[in-house]
């Protein structure tokens, strides 16, 4: 059944505009209350059930706590606030505070005049479709605030970043340090801004920090992991060993090696996987996207290390994971899940994988990455103004076979609609990148058309 609200990460749209309202979110308050403390750890009898509330540092921020707070509280669940902290911090804490729920407000990478509201169950991980059907069901119902005395209460979490930062650093091992390493990271003004420096630097690095003075209107604005030519720039400006980026909530990662050379999700994954298969840790496979580089899934294939593809969207990848009991999985994005330090996908942590297998392996990021060659994947964004029925629309499947007979085997084409916004994503891959181009030039043009 298709979701009304509910995207691919929650619900996420333009500040002011349906349904980034206050209205729409005090009621959706209301509804996750009531839905989600059904479903949550059993509590003593009497007891109210809380929900913890994080956010990322746009000013909408405040305005979004604000009503989430007011629904929440009719629903009789008290309210837990860490103010702005990384969305993996708020599953983390969720699970470490024994909370019914988290919340986090945000819009991702997304620029400061959107938000969003992404929801964790009480173990620390995304909603299932049947929690966020039930919450837009109880949506359509009208609230029924709860008398005075069963009302929530709400109560701030003054050592919020500190459990988090001392929980980063225990999943790097106790006997090694960063000492001697010159790292540069870019916090693309967002919420990993007070967080992040402090974990790297209490393990021994040198830190230079970027991206880490957020106003409310800066986040994601020419930094972070969806911008790094800023990291690019500094790493070769202060002449560092490495630079690491974030986007605006910290739940995606990009590195950049000494050189200024920039490494993605897929990169990272095959990082940390050769790491864990040298010590024999790698339980399993890896798991991807339909996204991920075919060059990975080859890289992979020469250390005999299984790999699957999940639809795009982390929540996917998890599902895949916990299907075939592996814990090491991603996207190309940066989005890396590490299931034996944590149950969502965390860019700190992640991060800290890769220095891991930097640590044991003596070699440097450029070195750890330089057999694994990406091939040529050209990914265009096409604005529709209408849905359709991608799979069984005749002039773009009959483009999408053309372009797979020129690539006679050697590449993929992938065609899938963005769970966030009203765009198609065309994705052409292969080993010759001029090609590459053409071809989804050609198949983004089909597809304006049948859209327009």
């Amino acid at each position: 059944m298709t979701k009304k609200y509910f995207g691919t990460d929650g619900i996420r749209g333009k500040v002011g505009e349906h349904p980034i309202t206050p209205e729409f979110v005090m009621r959706l308050g209301y509804a996750a209350g009531k839905v989600l403390t059904q479903v949550g750890r059993n509590l003593t009898k009497g007891a109210h059930p809380a929900v913890l509330i994080g956010k990322d540092t746009r000013i909408s921020g405040y305005m979004l706590e604000a009503a989430l707070e007011a629904g929440l509280s009719a629903a009789g669940v008290d309210v837990l606030f860490t103010g702005p902290m990384p969305t993996p911090a708020v599953a983390y804490l969720t699970r470490a505070l024994r909370a019914q729920a988290g919340i986090v407000i945000t819009a991702s990478h997304n620029p400061y005049y959107d938000n969003g509201i992404k929801f964790f169950s009480s173990e620390g991980i995304k909603l299932g479709d049947d929690i966020e059907h039930a919450i837009e069901a109880e949506l359509d119902k009208p609230m029924q605030v709860m008398e005075s005395a069963m009302l929530g209460r709400a109560r701030r979490i003054d050592d919020a970043a500190g459990r988090y930062i001392e929980f980063c650093k225990s999943t790097f091992p106790n006997h090694m340090d960063l000492r001697g390493l010159k790292i540069v990271l870019d916090c693309a003004h967002g919420a990993t801004y007070h967080v992040a420096p402090e974990v790297f630097h209490e393990l021994g690095a040198e830190i230079i920090s970027i991206g880490n003075k957020p106003d409310g209107l800066n986040i994601n604005e020419q930094v972070g992991s969806t911008h790094p030519q800023a990291l690019q720039t500094a790493v070769l400006e202060h002449q560092a060993d490495l630079g690491i980026a974030f986007d605006g909530d910290g739940d995606r990662v990009m590195m950049v090696d000494a050189r200024g050379n920039l490494l993605d999700g897929d990169q990272l994954l095959y990082i940390i996987a050769l790491g864990l298969h040298a010590k024999g840790q790698l339980k399993g496979g890896v798991a991807g996207t339909l996204m991920t580089n075919l060059a990975l899934e080859h890289g992979l294939q020469k250390y005999d290390i299984p790999f699957a593809r999940a639809k795009v969207g982390d929540r996917y990848v998890l599902a895949l994971l916990n299907e075939k009991k592996w814990l090491l999985g991603g996207e190309n994005s940066g989005h890396i899940l590490t299931l034996d330090k944590h149950s969502s996908g965390d860019a700190i942590i992640a991060a800290l994988q890769v220095l891991h297998a930097l640590r044991l392996s003596g070699k440097t990021l450029a070195d750890l990455s330089a057999d694994l060659r990406l091939y040529p994947q050209v990914l265009i964004n096409v604005n529709t103004a209408k849905k359709i029925d991608l799979d069984h629309h005749a002039q773009i499947q009959a483009a999408v076979r053309t372009a797979e007979q020129a690539l006679a085997g050697r590449g993929r084409v992938l065609l899938r609609a963005s769970g966030t916004e009203a765009k198609i994503r065309v994705m052409v891959e292969g080993e010759d990148r001029t090609l590459v181009q053409q071809l989804a030039e050609d198949i983004a043009s089909v597809v304006t058309l049948a859209t327009a």
